[in-house]
Parts: structure tokens; C-alpha cells; sequence
């Protein structure tokens, strides 16, 4: 298997926590006799210092010509004080648009070594297992018009939605659910607004393609209540850009800590991965950053642009492997720091490529 992969590692803990999810890909490479070629280029706030923008044109040419895109995150408090399309998230959204990827794919589940980090009792995590489905190109992040009239103190977005892309989007919610547990939660506030109206019934039309799975509403204000009090009760949730962004991230809760989340956002000309946290700044460059959702995130690009299932399930073993062991990075061992070994950033990577390894031998 040949696989071109673009590295935009971005700032703060992208480019310790991406370099930790090549080095695993890497090894799988190896050990399966793949040929992954690694590219580097600059994205967000780096890019902004050395280029001036922060999505440099050699960087978009590149991930067009890629197989499939890494980024680290974007962002860091000394870029706050430019214009929102200046900022170094400007150039992960223009990525995405160009890119052309309409579904953000955010898988949430329990790992019952980490139930003590999760707030939640264990009772109510242990066998969570929710794919999240977020459209990623409408809504209130690109519709238009949006302006901040500082002059008047005024302020204002549009969120905005077609027919067509809420059913392309509702039918990768449905096509997944068909391989989990046939069943369709869609979040709206259709009681309110009426995007939410067309993208209740548009949904409702693309259920009638897929009679073998259950399709069930949530508004977006019960939805937040019931992750929290019984997220197993959830296998696939489709909801919009905002929407799933904030429910997305509040899931990690389930998890015990965002640094544990991978995704992946597909259905345009190139697939785009990314881990769930963000830059960190504070933390950058200490190895204290945690590159299991990194990680994670590269077992996401094996198994859904490579089609390399036994190597993502390997790394997504190896993981766990290194959980049971008592093997924790900062984050995950705030509530028992002296129950664990403690880890690096690099070497919580170096565990996971020994695991991985293992398994791989001795499939």
C-alpha cells in the first residue's frame, strides 16, 4: 500500500503530538512492507510569522496532491488581537474548504482505565461508544454575510444551510450506522429556528433510504443533558457545524480528557485528520502534551483512506495495551499521580510503537 501523507503540525503541541503519530505510522509501515511518504509544510500561527498568511499557497498545493492530511492545531493567544481572518484558525478553515471534506467523523468512547478521570461514574461511561457526524462547511462558521461593525457596535453571522448538504452529510450518519448499532440520533433546535426545521425534515427524508436503522431527534439543549447521564445510549449523532462542535468536545468528558480524541473529516477531494485538542500553548514544548488522540487519529487514516483495517484496530490494541499497563501522560494521571508511570509526550509514543509492534508480530 502506497499512501502520500501531507504533515501541517501547526503550533503550540501540534508538532510534538504529530510527530508521535507519524513515528507510529511509520512503524506500521515497516511492519507491513507499506510505502508512507511524509510531507511537511506550515499552517496557523507559524505561518503566519514566516509566510505572512496563515495558509500558505505551497501548503494547499500540496494537500491537493496528498492522499490524505495531518494536522497537529492551530492557534496561540499573541495572534488574538488580529482580525478573525487573519487568525491561524482562518487557515484551518480555508483548508477545510478547499479541501471540500463535508463530514467530520468524532468518535467518543469509554476507556475503562481512564473511568477515574472521567467527573461521570463509571455506571454510566463503561461501554459508551458514539460516533459524532458534524457537518463541517455551512452553518454559522461559513455562511454568509458575517461582519463585526465596530463602528456601530454591532455584530452579526448567518447560519445557513441547503437541502443538499444536510442530506449528504445525514446519509455518511446513516451508511456508518449501518455498520455499528443501526441507530441515528439528530440533533436541531427545530422548536426555534428554522435551519433547524429543514434540517429536521431532511434528515427525516434520508431515514426513509436506510429502514434498517433507527432514526430518533434530540434538541440540541436535551442532547447536552443526555450525554452526560447516559451516553450509551447514543451510537451515531448528526447534528451541524456548531452544534457538533460544542457536543463533540463536551463528550470527552466520557473519555476523561480531550487528549484522548481523534477525527477525521471526509467526503472531499482529500481527507483531513486532525486531533480533537487544541494547540495548548501552555504546555508546548515541556513533553507534556498527550499524542494518544494524535495517535489515534493516524489509526483513522489507515483504516478510512487506506482501507488498512487489522493496522488501525493494531494501534487503536496498542493504546488500550499501554492503558492496562499503567502507563499515563500528565493529563491522565491528575487523579492518582503516584498510582502510574508518568510519561513523556515522546515517551507515551514510544510505548504505543512497542505495543503496536507486538501485536503486529504476532497477528
Amino acid at each position: 500500500m502506497k499512501l502520500k501523507i501531507l504533515v501541517v503540525a501547526g503550533d503550540g503541541i501540534g508538532p510534538e503530538v504529530t510527530g508521535e503519530a507519524v513515528a507510529v505510522l511509520r512503524e506500521v509501515a515497516a511492519l507491513g512492507g507499506h510505502e508512507f511518504n511524509f510531507s511537511e509544510r506550515r499552517i496557523g500561527g507559524v505561518a503566519i510569522v514566516k509566510d505572512g498568511t496563515p495558509l500558505p499557497a505551497e501548503t494547499l498545493s500540496e494537500a491537493l496532491a496528498s492522499d490524505a492530511v495531518l494536522l497537529g492545531a492551530v492557534g496561540g493567544n499573541e495572534f488574538n488581537s488580529l482580525p478573525p481572518d487573519k487568525r491561524p484558525e482562518a487557515g484551518l478553515l480555508q483548508l477545510r474548504a478547499a479541501l471540500g471534506g463535508f463530514a467530520n467523523l468524532r468518535p467518543a468512547f469509554a476507556f475503562k482505565e481512564l473511568a477515574v478521570n472521567s467527573p461521570l461514574k463509571p455506571e454510566v461511561t463503561d461501554g459508551a461508544d458514539i460516533m459524532f457526524v458534524r457537518e463541517l462547511l455551512g452553518g454559522l462558521y461559513f455562511g454568509q454575510p458575517r461582519e463585526w461593525n465596530r463602528a456601530t457596535g454591532e455584530a452579526w453571522n448567518t447560519m445557513r444551510y441547503t437541502k443538499d448538504e444536510v442530506a449528504r452529510v445525514a446519509r455518511v450518519a446513516f451508511k456508518l450506522a449501518q455498520g455499528r448499532r443501526k441507530k441515528v440520533t439528530s440533533v436541531d433546535k427545530a422548536n426555534v429556528l428554522e435551519v433547524s426545521q429543514l434540517w429536521r425534515a431532511t434528515v427525516t427524508e434520508v431515514a426513509a433510504e436506510f429502514p434498517d436503522v433507527t432514526l430518533e431527534h434530540q434538541y440540541v439543549d436535551a442532547m447536552a443533558m443526555h450525554l452526560m447521564n447516559q451516553p450509551r445510549n447514543y451510537d451515531v449523532v448528526v447534528t451541524e457545524n456548531l452544534f457538533g462542535d460544542i457536543l463533540s468536545d463536551e463528550a470527552a468528558v466520557i473519555t476523561g480528557s480531550l487528549g484522548m480524541l481523534p477525527s477525521a473529516t471526509i467526503g472531499g477531494k482529500v481527507d483531513l485528520y486532525e486531533p480533537v485538542h487544541g494547540s495548548a500553548p501552555d504546555i508546548a514544548g515541556k513533553g507534556l502534551a498527550n499524542p494518544l488522540g494524535a495517535i489515534l487519529t493516524g489509526s483513522m487514516i489507515l483504516r478510512l483512506t487506506a482501507g488498512l483495517e487489522a493496522e488501525a484496530a493494531a494501534i487503536r490494541a496498542a493504546v488500550r495495551r499501554v492503558l492496562e499497563e499503567g502507563f499515563r501522560t500528565p493529563d491522565l494521571a491528575r487523579s492518582n499521580p503516584e498510582g502510574y508511570q508518568v510519561l513523556s509526550t515522546k515517551e507515551m509514543g514510544a510505548k504505543v510503537r512497542e505495543a503496536v509492534k507486538t501485536l503486529l508480530v504476532n497477528a
